[in-house]
């Protein structure tokens, strides 16, 4: 399982969480260059709500690949009084073939973009990640190189920590306290609830500005 909270920050103010984050967590920032292929299923594999995302580390001389497995979100009154999304996530290391297997096994790619920007990874309570990045899209196929921000000046970021069913309250509870002292740059909240940093970005809708811009993008090369 997995503990979320995510929110938005303009660029000009990410140095400034930086610091923040290099004083709360002791650490020192991990530069974040990601390819990431969001994968859906065809209907025979199942009704359950899930996503695959197989994510390559282009940080490395080596790529190194990741598939994580997401799946519904806890539901009912207990989740609902948490302030953190606790969801099913399974995550493992694959080789460079593993888009292909999926494929074979009837996967389709759904989106890809590239996450560039830096990570923190530290315990306070729980095993705490925080990512701040820019979300990039592509204009040909698996084009990294060519990737152009989705939203300029704008960076989306991200707060997990691994959980289980025997504790993700005592982990969403640590997460809440540690988002506290970000609250003076931006608020955090589960994914799909909505806040930015400036109420004049108010029209951007975090879950589904990304997956919009890059969906519409292939819509229009197809109708060429």
């Amino acid at each position: 399982m997995e503990c979320v909270v995510q929110g938005i920050i303009e660029t000009k103010h990410v140095e400034a969480l930086e610091i923040l984050l290099l004083g709360l967590s002791g650490v020192h920032k991990e530069i974040l260059r990601t390819h990431e292929l969001c994968l859906k299923s065809v209907p025979n594999l199942g009704s359950v709500s899930s996503e695959v995302r197989l994510l390559c580390d282009l940080e490395h001389a080596e790529p190194t690949w990741t598939v994580r497995h997401i799946g519904g979100a806890m539901r009912g009154t207990g989740a609902e009084q948490l302030s953190v999304l606790v969801t099913t996530m399974v995550e493992s290391k694959v080789s460079k073939n593993a888009l292909r297997l999926f494929y074979a096994l009837g996967h389709k790619l759904d989106h890809e973009l590239l996450r560039v920007g830096s990570s923190f990874c530290f315990y306070r309570g729980a095993h705490i990640s925080v990512t701040v990045s820019s979300i990039n899209k592509m204009p040909k196929l698996h084009a990294t190189d060519e990737a152009v921000p989705v939203t300029p000046g704008l960076q989306l970021v991200q707060v997990t920590a691994p959980a289980s069913s025997d504790n993700y309250s005592e982990v969403a509870s640590a997460m809440s306290s540690f988002c506290e002292y970000l609250a003076p740059l931006l608020h955090l909240s589960k994914p799909g609830v909505h806040y930015l940093l400036n109420p004049k970005y108010s029209h951007y809708l975090l879950e589904t500005m990304i997956r919009y811009f890059i969906l519409w993008d292939a819509m229009c090369e197809d109708n060429i």
